[in-house]
């Protein structure tokens, strides 16, 4: 079935593309949500000046993210968190942590362009995948700190340690 769409869609096209998809898609899905319409000579016309202008944001909008990706790439950022003396957080450090830390540093990232498989629940140095795009991400540094700003992780018998010999002295 070939549609004209009325909206960009993920993987699939942008505004003005006319696209073949299977039937049930499109009369299932992109019909019904107003994405798409059946193509027509004077409907493709119609909207080909939107379209060129909707190509020319997308563009702009692209160089944008390149280069906030080329001024974030391989920054560092710290984040302290509570953590107890094993180094484990009361809590974690989530995608909106790391993205609050980076705009602090000045940097214009967003929420969703930080990329987790899991929050972060441990003291460390962690590398974090931003994706401003599908075939545009950069990588940034995140060191998680416990309160104070002690990324070194003693446990308790070597504190104690640490203080039987300061004593000695």
């Amino acid at each position: 079935m070939k549609l004209l769409l009325l909206a960009d869609v993920p993987d699939l096209g942008y505004f003005g593309d006319v696209v073949e998809v299977k039937n049930g898609y499109g009369r299932n899905y992109l019909l019904p949500q107003q994405l798409a319409t059946m193509p027509t000579e004077s409907k493709i016309k119609a909207i080909e000046e939107e379209r060129a202008k909707r190509a020319e944001e997308r563009r702009m909008a692209r160089e944008a993210l390149e280069k906030v990706a080329a001024k974030v790439a391989d920054a560092s950022v710290t984040i302290e968190s509570n953590a107890n003396a094993a180094g484990h957080l009361y809590g974690s450090v989530t995608e909106a942590d790391i993205a609050k830390a980076l705009q602090d540093a000045v940097y214009e990232v967003q929420t969703r362009h930080v990329v987790l498989s899991h929050h972060i629940t441990e003291v460390g140095v962690y590398d974090v995948t931003l994706k401003f795009a599908s075939d545009l991400t950069a990588s940034v540094k995140v060191n998680v700190v416990g309160p104070g700003g002690a990324s070194d992780t003693a446990t308790e018998s070597e504190v104690e340690e640490e203080n039987g010999a300061e004593r000695d002295e």
